[in-house]
């Protein structure tokens, strides 16, 4: 079992590399224009040119993708000559510095011709106020002289990049500043290396599309689907295997009949349907519960009325496909010639059902669960986009469409790890149910 399991954790390695690639590429390849998604259709292409400069999104395909495995700091350190140090601010916020002697933090920027060094340095903290000031004064010693006659200085600077400055170009700038549009500035840097960790070190990268730590909102997404998918999951899944095998205990009967009938009927009916149906009912007309799931800045578990249309909505979803699953499983069991042989030994009915068939009528449907915990997780977008649930499948599906790469890897990432461990997690299960089965 310990080998089984090593071999399915290093399969998960590979599993996750592979996608990994292949989402690089797809959203590579996908039509759209991120520039114009993220800022806009009537930007200007030098607007569009300076925004994808500063994101690093100019830069070869295979560069980027190491970039947001292994990060970027590397390749910025070699530039800049500084180690790189990433810290978190007292409001949360995460700030890129270059340390330099005495562990002097530092970031740059240019005023004309002149080089501007923004240190920040540790003061005596009184209650309420900030434990460190920034200090600023010209630092034109930097600049280096190039072959060609011309002055650079790679440095970096207040927007978590290291970049590089020329002395002279008086290059324009474009720059995005929420509240005033776009704003242009000169001296721009002549090139930008956005400053990452990468995956392998735990940075999921920034958003291209709110301009936040991936980290910071993913995780909060995925909580609140997790909120919604287990209580789901605990709902409808002992409730699916019991009727099912009620369904399938006595096969062709009224009951098997009836909960077939009618858990096909509930399958079928895409989600969208079924969740506009309750809205219709149970909100508007009978005004039971709230019809949208919007939470603002509270968790879920705080508004649990905004809670019981979606999971009721999954409820139904699941539990006529996973029902009728357990019901053919029971059904083909109960006509095994084992069966027949305990009741030919007289042995009680229940006896037989619990004892005997129960266990390998549970196999089959156990796999369809454990496959139906990703689709619970990822493939509730549209549960999420009708009542407006903030979750993580809504995030991805945002993502998409904005081709925000940083945060559609990240959350596939998320969706590979849950993916393989349910299948673990199934096949350790498979050897408690039938003990004939063994892993080496």
């Amino acid at each position: 079992m310990a080998k089984f399991i090593i071999r399915r954790l290093f399969l998960v390695i590979i599993t996750m590399f592979l996608v990994s690639i292949s989402v690089f590429m797809i959203v590579e390849s996908s039509p759209g224009n991120v520039a114009k998604n993220v800022l806009g259709a009537f930007i200007t292409p030098e607007q569009e040119a300076s925004f994808l400069a500063q994101q690093g999104l100019d830069r070869p395909l295979l560069q980027r993708y190491w970039f947001w495995l292994m990060g970027s700091d590397w390749s910025a350190q070699s530039k800049t000559g500084f180690d790189l140090v990433r810290i978190e601010t007292e409001k949360g916020f995460q700030e890129w510095w270059a340390r330099g002697e005495n562990d002097t933090l530092m970031r740059w920027s240019l005023d004309g011709e002149n080089i501007l060094v923004h240190i920040r340095q540790p003061v005596n903290k009184d209650e309420g106020s900030p434990d460190h000031e920034i200090v600023t004064r010209k630092d034109n010693g930097r600049w280096i002289k190039a072959e060609d006659g011309s002055s650079f200085f790679w440095g970096v600077d207040r927007n978590n990049s290291a970049v590089m400055w020329e002395k002279g170009s008086g290059r324009e700038v474009w720059s995005f500043v929420a509240g005033s549009g776009w704003m242009v500035s000169s001296g721009g840097p002549q090139s930008y290396i956005p400053l990452k960790k990468g995956f392998l070190r735990g940075d999921f990268g920034v958003s291209l599309r709110t301009g936040r730590p991936v980290d910071k909102s993913i995780f909060i997404r995925l909580r609140n689907s997790l909120v919604l998918a287990g209580i789901a999951f605990v709902i409808v899944m002992p409730l699916a295997l019991v009727l099912g095998m009620i369904a399938g205990i006595k096969e062709g009967s009224f009951k098997d009949r009836f909960l077939s009938v009618t858990g096909m009927i509930f399958s079928v009916i895409p989600e969208f349907a079924t969740g506009i149906f309750l809205i219709l009912i149970m909100s508007h007309w009978l005004e039971l519960v709230p019809g949208a799931a919007v939470f603002g800045e509270k968790a879920p578990w705080e508004r649990l009325d905004m809670l019981v249309l979606p999971v009721l909505t999954l409820t139904l979803i699941e539990l006529g496909y996973v029902l009728r699953i357990t019901r053919a499983s029971m059904a083909e069991v109960m006509r095994s010639a084992y069966i027949r042989t305990a009741f030919l030994k007289g042995l009680p009915f229940w006896k037989v059902v619990l004892k005997h068939a129960a266990k390998n009528a549970l196999i089959a449907p156990i796999t369809v669960i454990m496959l139906h915990v990703n689709w619970l997780m990822g493939g509730i977008v549209i549960v999420e986009v009708v009542f407006g649930y903030p979750g993580l499948g809504q995030y991805l599906l945002d993502s998409a469409l904005y081709k925000d790469v940083n945060a559609i890897e990240a959350g596939t990432m998320i969706m590979v790890l849950l993916a393989v461990g349910t299948q673990l997690f199934a096949d350790v299960l498979y050897t408690f149910l039938n003990p004939r089965i063994r892993y080496s």
